[in-house]
């Protein structure tokens, strides 16, 4: 089985004031947020990424040059196996605020919509704009199709980067984690954080969520992976001696 590295965009103008930007063009990584990206893509630079994925927004597309740029340029030996570095799709932008965007939060949560979206999101459809159970069908969708491309094309252990936002990592890891979209709220996905999902043959499991530090060589694949040596994806019964250090 492939994994899929979901890492948040790094802090923002908008967020550092308070703003829900949403698809508003021109809103890059302020200097916390570059920060951010840095320390993302060094935790990430002992991991060969057979893809970079990333959403089309400026600090999304900022955040993954981070990462490439500390990615090793010999991280597949075998010439047949080239890396996509780097893949915009769309299916992974941020959620289609519509009449919210480019406002601030402390005015939203005086609408009323604003407690939906807080304990009943699969019921919101934010004005002149998309559904939160939209957003999280086109999310799932993007990274199970980029998951099972990457496994068939790099083999099982493959890893790959996903560069996204908040509330899209949020309804993904949900999905994985079986959640209905209405307790997705109770995650959390903080700027250029890192959360961690291994779609297995019988389920998903989610090893990391919302990391902002240490070591991550761990995801790197031994090196018959990408061979195609086969790796399970079934839960060890105990719990097993977890990773090697």
């Amino acid at each position: 089985m492939a994994t899929v590295i979901l890492v948040r965009h790094g802090r923002t103008t908008a967020n550092a004031s308070g703003l829900l930007a949403g698809r508003t063009p021109g809103v890059f990584l302020d200097e916390t947020g570059r920060s951010q990206a840095a320390t993302a893509g060094a935790r990430l630079a002992s991991v060969p990424l057979a893809r970079l994925v990333t959403s089309p927004l400026e600090r999304c597309i900022e955040t993954a040059a981070a990462i490439r740029a500390q990615q090793p340029t010999d991280a597949y030996s075998d010439p047949h196996l080239q890396p996509a570095l780097e893949v915009i799709d769309d299916s992974i932008t941020e959620c289609g605020y519509g009449a919210w965007q480019n406002r601030k939060l402390a005015e939203l949560a005086k609408e009323e919509l604003w407690a939906t979206v807080q304990t009943q999101p699969s019921a919101v459809t934010f004005p002149e704009g998309e559904s939160m159970a939209t957003m999280q069908a086109r999310a799932v969708a993007a990274i199970r199709g980029h998951d099972a491309e990457v496994e068939r094309e790099f083999g099982p252990g493959a890893a790959w980067v996903a560069v996204s936002h908040g509330d899209i990592i949020k309804s993904v890891l949900a999905d994985a984690l079986g959640m209905h979209l209405d307790l997705f709220q109770r995650l959390a996905v903080g700027p250029a954080s890192i959360s961690i999902i291994s779609y297995g043959r019988a389920r998903p499991s989610v090893p990391v969520i919302n990391s902002d530090a240490g070591d991550l060589s761990w995801l790197a694949p031994p090196p018959t992976s990408a061979a195609g040596a086969p790796h399970s994806g079934d839960a060890t019964v105990g719990g097993g001696a977890g990773r090697a250090a």
